[in-house]
């Protein structure tokens, strides 16, 4: 966690940013994820937010600053990793590719490809970058979590807490489904950047993007925020855990919960894979490739686990700044 000078008047921190007022809502979903379960009534302090994800303009000013060189630029040391083939200690990330036809969705390895040369700078691949795509006004990502805290950390901010996106990303609005209201596209509008079509070889783009698109392209929430849904996932501070509160059992509580951290580290870890011991974090806000048939995770209490030496080509991050 990054430490932070409260914000005064005149703080260049603050310069893109919403400021989102304190105040007590009720957090998480009972109606599509069991993970989003409990609702629970939750307070949070006033925070300022970045007004839209960091792009690849922004990124590349701070890697100029800094030097800084991103995870997926470095090979990985294959004793994080038991098991891991020797040829596959190169550096990459991993790229989406469209399936030709239906797949199981199950198995995500049918449309995730680890490619060697991939980042935030060739999205796509070796042979791909940010310039010739015309993406410097796209969020940045294959990103991981290391790379937004540094990022944070230069610009004197922090990373948001899973209660804290949740609250911004609901604009204000309480009972919605969606950050906007109760339907997914009020008379066909397209209010975020999202899949539209069967996942992951229809994608009819609806909304005019087959991956990601520059950010404030689509309508502001209550409070003024862009791409708090859809486009990218976005890290939070929060350690994972199967329940939201970080407990193992199911129940609410009678008082408000107050700005809550989420989970420990070692609880993060992923049951599946008990020989790899890296924890997850939350990330919130869904992508272009959450779909009706598949996630639909585009919505604010909507939840899930990354891994925090993961980066793909739909994950990305904002950061935030506390009054206290």
């Amino acid at each position: 966690m990054t430490e932070t000078l409260l914000p005064t008047a005149g703080d260049a921190r603050l310069r893109g940013m919403i400021r989102v007022p304190g105040g007590t809502f009720t957090m998480g979903s009972e109606t599509f994820y069991p993970e989003e379960a409990p609702l629970r009534r939750v307070s949070v302090d006033a925070f300022w937010i970045d007004e839209a994800p960091v792009t690849n303009r922004d990124f590349a000013r701070f890697v100029e600053a800094t030097g800084h060189v991103t995870v997926a630029e470095v090979a990985p040391d294959p004793k994080d990793y038991p098991g891991m083939p020797a040829e596959m200690a190169r550096a990459g990330s991993l790229v989406f590719r469209k399936t030709a036809k239906p797949v199981d969705t199950s198995n995500p390895a049918n449309w995730w490809n680890f490619e060697f040369g991939a980042s935030w700078r060739h999205p796509l691949g070796p042979d791909s970058n940010i310039d010739t795509l015309d993406l410097w006004n796209h969020p940045v990502v294959h990103i991981a979590y290391a790379d937004a805290e540094a990022y944070a950390g230069w610009a004197g901010k922090d990373l948001p807490t899973e209660a804290e996106f949740e609250f911004a990303a609901k604009g204000g609005l309480e009972g919605a489904d969606y950050a906007w209201g109760d339907e997914l596209a009020p008379e066909g509008r397209m209010m975020a950047n999202y899949w539209q079509g069967l996942f992951p070889f229809a994608n009819q783009c609806l909304d005019g993007w087959e991956r990601t698109s520059p950010v404030r392209s689509f309508p502001a929430n209550g409070y003024g925020l862009y791409d708090m849904i859809g486009n990218t996932w976005e890290w939070t501070q929060d350690w994972w855990s199967e329940r939201p509160d970080g407990s193992k059992k199911p129940g609410g509580s009678c008082c408000a919960i107050s700005n809550p951290k989420g989970a420990k580290r070692k609880d993060s870890f992923d049951p599946a894979q008990p020989h790899v011991k890296i924890g997850r974090k939350v990330i919130k806000g869904g992508s272009h490739l959450c779909a009706a048939n598949y996630c639909q995770r585009y919505r604010p209490a909507a939840r899930h686990p990354e891994m925090i030496d993961t980066a793909t080509t739909h994950i990305g991050f904002r950061c935030v700044v506390r009054e206290k």
